[in-house]
């Protein structure tokens, strides 16, 4: 297994505020006179419980349990995982700014495709990490991570983290679990894979969730679950990697809220899948509308399509004429997939004529 940060010793800290809820579950009872904590607990909230409901507001007023105990007891029965390898932080991209914390000493090497999910540079360079970029595979039919050419950066740079996407973003490409398997196992002792599973729930017939050995797998409530305004999500490594993650985790980060929406959708999710098979239905009608336009479209394993156009300069046109009517698209920021645009699976996006221009400067095009 590859190491952690320097920091990181037998003697490092703990949390030093566990919370009622962890409290509770040692004694085995219910402490109800709560006359230890500065939380604003008699704050009436009669403005806060109008706009969002008295259940909300009894939320608001505590701290959430550190441990999100109810939170991971669910997610283990619905993963088939044990509770000390899940760990729940808030949204994808804290776990992302979790995992560099604990497993990257600043001056280190990480690698990572150039144009992918951006906040995983912003996160390593802020911490004082150097970022090597590789190209992505950009070939008729095909926009993937290069997973060789990922492989032989680490190994050249010495990275002792690798980056990966999947399903990708901004691409919607996917790899098999054997295939993230083989890479994983194929990397060097030193580095760690931090794969970026974000849109899992519409790759899930070819993704599971098991722990890897050398990586950490993050989750998020925020696509399947619709929990984006909340910040919540979830990772999966091996015990010692989630305790190691415990030990420089911000313990209040995820909202008593949060803690209770996200519970509350895991108890329905009948309602998740539902949503997700409807994103997937409308990403495929989305697809053949703009394959039928002409577009180059990318097959898609999340909540978006993905199409390539011949340059970035008609990207940017496109993008900023569809801005001028009120629609908002994405083009990654990152010059190396300029010519890409995202489209939301949603519903507004079949709307007639709401891509005009798009589908103008296609049939000019062709």
């Amino acid at each position: 297994m590859p190491r952690y940060a320097s920091h990181l010793t037998p003697d490092s800290p703990r949390n030093p505020f566990p919370g009622l809820k962890a409290l509770e579950r040692r004694l085995d009872r219910r402490l109800p006179h709560q006359l230890g904590s500065n939380e604003g607990l008699d704050m009436p909230h009669n403005a806060l419980a109008t706009l969002l409901g008295e259940e909300t507001a009894r939320h608001a007023r505590a701290y959430g349990d550190a441990d999100a105990f109810g939170v991971r007891t669910r997610l283990g029965k619905h993963l088939g995982r044990a509770m000390d390898e899940l760990i729940v932080d808030a949204g994808a991209d804290s776990l992302i700014a979790l995992a560099l914390r604990a497993c990257c000493d600043t001056g280190s090497t990480v690698v990572t495709s150039a144009g992918t999910y951006p906040t995983f540079r912003y996160f390593a360079e802020g911490q004082g990490l150097v970022v090597h970029e590789v190209a992505y595979q950009d070939r008729p039919g095909v926009l993937a991570p290069d997973l060789v050419a990922l492989d032989q950066a680490v190994r050249e740079t010495g990275a002792v983290m690798v980056y990966l996407a999947n399903p990708d973003n901004p691409s919607g490409a996917v790899y098999t679990q054997e295939e993230i398997n083989t890479f994983a196992q194929g990397l060097p002792e030193h580095c760690w894979l931090l794969l970026d599973e974000a849109y899992y729930e519409f790759g899930a017939e070819v993704i599971d969730s098991h722990p890897l050995p050398n990586a950490l797998r993050l989750r998020t409530f925020s696509k399947a679950h619709g929990l984006a305004g909340l910040r919540i999500g979830y990772a999966i490594a091996s015990p010692e990697v989630i305790q190691a993650l415990h030990t420089v985790r911000i313990h209040y980060a995820v909202s008593s809220v949060a803690l209770a929406a996200a519970e509350t959708v895991l108890d329905h999710d009948t309602e998740v899948q539902q949503h997700v098979q409807d994103v997937i239905d409308r990403r495929t009608r989305l697809a053949t509308r703009l394959a039928d336009a002409g577009a180059d479209v990318m097959t898609s394993h999340t909540n978006f399509v993905a199409l390539r156009l011949p340059n970035s300069d008609m990207a940017e046109n496109i993008q900023r004429d569809l801005l001028d009517g009120g629609v908002v698209v994405h083009r990654p920021p990152h010059p190396a997939l300029g010519h890409v645009l995202r489209i939301s699976a949603v519903e507004d996006a079949l709307m007639p004529g709401r891509l005009a221009p798009l589908m103008e400067r296609l049939a000019a095009y062709a």
